[in-house]
């Protein structure tokens, strides 16, 4: 069993919000390792409820995996990197990262329970080796814990944000701004729970993207690099609604007229850098744009020259 110390600097409402976001795992597990009793602070037992006050300590103990009950599957993946703490993996669109209701089969962790000998337990047996996630159709990089001490440290490098996180992104119209920076709170749509939105504080959770442009397009379209600051769901999607250039093939975000056959967003998660939880070694890694995006930007770049002509 894994014991955790972290000082909070700062409040917060709830404690199972707090290590939700501490240690990034879903607020259920976290909810769950308090309500089992393995969370104390100031060595005494907790409710989820508590607030937390900046300065406590609080200790986390994390328990021994549990047996998994989802299947290993031989589904083709990119492990770009793999050693005994951490993979990095180059995710395919169209690929979901990890088992929901009523869907145990076909993703990701089927995939790595296949690959790897072993994936840390910290968010659960649906969620093994799951250090921060993206969507299903997203493509690119994302680390993958193999054991409890290597998920703790990743987890706390996205929560101080020294974990780097970059997409690209193809977005629709001309964005005015060579850079900029987009912090606002995201929760619920109050019109389709189904979606994200942006909403006023007190009703979701803080949400900061940092973006740079790449390259306009004369026909309209803008293509976008990101660095995410937060990790909220839909994050990227959510802001480029919000700035009125959504992605380009977003089916929920996105506009209904489409010049581009897609199976899903122009949106690839293309550059990762984090320290190794173990040697302590800045590592960077990158993934090369899928086919179907770059045939869309190289069929742009004929568009624009032809136009030049």
């Amino acid at each position: 069993m894994n014991a955790e110390r972290i000082v909070a600097e700062s409040g917060a409402a709830r404690l199972d919000v707090f290590l939700s976001e501490r240690l990034n795992i879903t607020r259920s597990a976290a909810k769950k390792l308090i309500d089992d009793g393995h969370v104390t602070v100031g060595g005494a037992p907790v409710k989820a409820s508590r607030a937390v006050s900046a300065g406590e300590e609080i200790f986390c103990e994390i328990p021994a995996p549990q047996a998994l009950d989802l299947t290993p599957q031989d589904i083709p993946i990119d492990i770009v990197y793999e050693d005994d703490d951490i993979a990095v993996v180059n995710k395919p669109q169209g690929l979901t990262v990890h088992a929901g209701s009523g869907n145990l089969s076909g993703t990701l962790v089927n995939a790595l329970l296949y690959r790897l000998k072993s994936l840390s337990s910290i968010n659960g047996v649906i969620r093994p080796g799951i250090v921060h996630r993206i969507d299903k159709d997203t493509s690119g990089l994302l680390v993958v814990a193999k054991n409890d001490a290597a998920h703790l440290s990743l987890s706390e490098q996205i929560a101080e944000k020294t974990c780097r996180r970059e997409y690209l992104a193809l977005c629709d119209g001309i964005f005015k701004e060579d850079a900029g920076r987009v912090e606002t709170y995201i929760g619920r749509s109050p019109a389709d729970r189904t979606k994200m939105a942006v909403v006023p504080k007190g009703k979701g959770r803080y949400a900061a993207t940092n973006f740079e442009v790449v390259r306009r397009f004369s026909a309209g379209y803008t293509l976008v690099r990101f660095r995410l600051e937060t990790g909220r769901t839909h994050q990227i999607r959510v802001h480029c609604k919000h700035l009125g250039h959504p992605i380009v093939g977003d089916p929920v975000y996105g506009s209904k007229k489409q010049k581009f056959k897609l199976n899903g967003q122009l949106l690839h998660a293309c550059r990762l850098e984090l320290t190794h939880p173990k040697t302590g070694e800045r590592m960077a890694f990158e993934a090369p744009l899928p086919v179907y995006f770059s045939a869309v930007l190289e069929k742009l770049e004929r568009e624009e020259r032809g136009r030049a002509r």
